[in-house]
């Protein structure tokens, strides 16, 4: 892909559209998998390119964006940014369904299209908005401005903490446990570290205890030990940094990112795409057919911290584009239940807010309900559709969860009062569905901090399913399935301690009742918690007796959950399936592992539960034989095809996997 090139387009005459791609610069165009024909829709051609967009900084819908008003301005008053982007759409245009779906990138990664929507015609689109996120590994980038004031650079405290898998002397210095070392970090002011303090601690609630200034440094040891090449973006430690700790500095920053042009770059690509025949340039709609554009609807998936992105977008009313048109018909927001710190002085996107990762991060602040809710807590009332409710440009919403939001994520509160007293009624153009027995990435490797297997039950053909039943919503108005999740009202929604979740007495399993807590916490009066917009002060005040109560899925006696969509896996079991893990001595023993799960194999015969104390049946006597649990598999993917939760050719894939399955095989 080409380099970026960050230029003025002083040239370019005003013209009367507001939205503001400048131009629209395509940089390679190929056949996607070597012109593979994907059903009645044929094949498809990728396109590479970089939008080069402008926003007004004095209208309405921008003004939100953090630190607008001290970026640099262009001979029109307007400020400049770069987004790389993907578009994949069918060969001939005249094939594809009229369904945009853009898929936000993770971190500048792109996730794989889904074969089964490109054959039902689907364009594609991928587009940056992550202005941290370093070039490499085919990552997709996007550059914004820095602000200055009055010319001069701004400065400001940045915390950071960093945890690691293994011994590492040198790490980025904004590097974090979800963003590594390919993010932009933010440069120290100077490498004199006197007067500033790198602490570590065990857990996360525990003492923090100072590391003496001689034994690290703002310095790269990769080449040469300790103390190094002195560096203004990077730090290291002499004895390494350790699995078993939470590090945490917090330094003078320069010249931060104006970050929340990411949701303009997002906002103004889809409606161009959607509404406009060519940009500021001349340059046509690359989807255009004939004089017409094909697009009829919009989604837009995030996944992950995309899923921030996506509820964050909304919040701030991005769902709306200058010309006052609707972006987005659809949104769906997988397995993250937060908001975003992307629109904050100094932002990091990537911070996780977990139990033991980045606990006191910005972004886990009120209001977390998709409607328009009072929270006492923080005397707050907000919710997620608020602006658009107002603008009347609400998208249809289906939220999907795995088990390990609830653990990590706090995936209750998004239901619940904020006391977890009692459920709260979801609005109509919103559904919730909840994975059971899923972790929040499914595979099947041994966690590294946990000594555990990870949990590989996948909740991918089901989410394929629900983002059809999300498109048949919008297009046609067939309502999807009704939510489906734990609730208070039907018991299956608990406090997290063993009685009340009902969880088992597994052999050499231990369950500690830990759930991520979340405390309302003061970032000063530079910060709005509502908007999660504005300048932090570091460390954050945790204001006393202000706490929500996070609830999680109760369990059956094999310490599956009870509620949510039950999918093949959890209907005919193969063992226990847990969105949540311990940290093992040397990793943080006894908090959670990060957003991994566990799963915990039954026996095979009655005799070897019984030799180890398991309370749990074994597969023999739960099926009796491979034919018992094949036929076992055959009901339950049936059941799930009536309910509208799984496509046919996914059930029958689930049968056939079964039928080839070694489970009870006496072969």
């Amino acid at each position: 892909m080409k380099k970026l090139v960050y230029t003025s387009f002083f040239f370019i005459l005003s013209i009367t559209l507001r939205a503001e791609i400048v131009k629209i610069l395509i940089t390679k165009t190929e056949p996607y998998e070597n012109a593979r024909l994907f059903g009645n829709i044929g094949s498809y051609e990728k396109v590479y390119g970089q939008i080069i967009g402008e926003v007004d900084p004095k209208h309405t819908l921008n003004r939100i964006i953090q630190d607008i008003d001290l970026a640099p301005k262009n001979a029109r008053g307007k400020v400049e940014y770069i987004s790389e982007f993907i578009l994949l759409h069918p060969k001939d245009n005249n094939r594809n369904n009229g369904i945009l779906f853009l898929s936000l990138p993770n971190r500048g990664n792109v996730f794989p299209p889904d074969t089964t929507l490109l054959k039902r015609g689907y364009v594609y689109l991928w587009c940056a908005w992550q202005g941290d996120v370093l070039a490499g590994n085919n990552r997709l980038t996007m550059k914004v401005p820095v602000a200055t004031e009055n010319g001069k650079e701004i400065t400001g405290m940045l915390r950071t903490e960093y945890q690691v898998l293994e011994p590492t002397q040198t790490l980025n210095l904004s590097s974090g446990a979800f963003s590594g070392n390919t993010h932009h970090s933010y440069e120290t002011i100077s490498l004199d570290n006197r007067g500033l303090v790198l602490t570590k601690r065990i857990h996360e609630a525990d003492t923090r205890v100072s590391i003496p200034n001689t034994e690290w440094a703002f310095s790269d040891c990769s080449v040469v030990p300790f103390p190094g090449t002195p560096s203004t973006t990077q730090i290291s430690l002499k004895e390494k940094f350790d699995p078993n700790y939470i590090y945490e500095l917090i330094y003078i920053a320069k010249n931060p990112l104006i970050m929340g042009l990411g949701f303009a770059a997002i906002r103004d690509i889809v409606s161009f795409l959607r509404y406009q025949t060519q940009d500021q340039s001349g340059n046509s709609n690359p989807l255009i057919t004939g004089t017409s554009i094909p697009i009829r609807a919009t989604i837009l998936q995030g996944v992950s911290q995309c899923s921030n992105f996506a509820r964050t977008f909304l919040h701030l009313g991005f769902n709306q584009d200058e010309n006052l048109k609707q972006v987005f018909d659809g949104v769906n927001a997988h397995i993250a239940p937060r908001r975003i710190s992307l629109n904050v002085r100094f932002g990091r996107p990537g911070g996780g807010g977990l139990q033991h990762e980045d606990h006191l991060f910005p972004s886990n602040e009120p209001p977390f309900t998709w409607d328009v809710h009072y929270d006492p807590v923080s005397g707050i009332t907000s919710g997620i559709l608020e602006k658009c409710i107002q603008t009347g440009t609400c998208p249809k919403v289906i939220q999907t969860l795995s088990s390990s939001e609830y653990w990590q994520l706090r995936a209750s509160l998004p239901t619940t009062d904020s006391y977890g007293k009692k459920d709260l009624v979801l609005p109509p153009n919103v559904r919730i569905y909840h994975f059971a027995g899923t972790q929040h990435t499914p595979y099947g490797i041994t966690d590294k901090s946990s000594g555990f297997i990870t949990n590989p039950n996948s909740y991918i053909p089901y989410l394929r399913a629900i983002l059809i039943s999300l498109e048949e919503w919008i297009v046609t108005g067939k309502t999807p399935p009704e939510s489906v999740y734990s609730t208070i009202a039907k018991g299956t929604l608990v406090s997290p301690d063993q009685k009340s979740t009902g969880w088992p007495k597994i052999p050499k399993v231990p369950y500690s009742g830990l759930v991520n807590k979340i405390p309302l916490l003061d970032f000063g009066p530079g910060f709005t918690t509502k908007y999660t917009t504005g300048i932090l002060r570091e460390p954050p005040k945790i204001i006393p007796g202000k706490n929500y109560t996070v609830l999680v899925p109760k369990v059956d006696p094999d310490g599956n959950e009870l509620d949510g969509i039950r999918n093949v896996t959890i209907r005919v079991p193969l063992g226990t399936y847990t969105g949540w893990s311990i940290r093992q001595k040397g990793f943080g023993e006894g908090d959670l592992a990060s957003l991994n799960g566990m799963f915990i194999p039954f026996a095979k015969t009655k005799q070897e539960r019984i030799t180890s104390g398991d309370p749990r049946l074994s597969l023999e006597e739960r099926y009796g034989s491979h034919e018992g649990y094949v036929s076992a598999v055959r009901k339950a993917a049936e059941e799930l095809v009536k309910s509208g939760f799984l496509l046919p050719e996914d059930a029958q894939i689930e049968i056939t996997k079964a039928e080839q399955s070694e489970t009870l095989n006496s072969r």
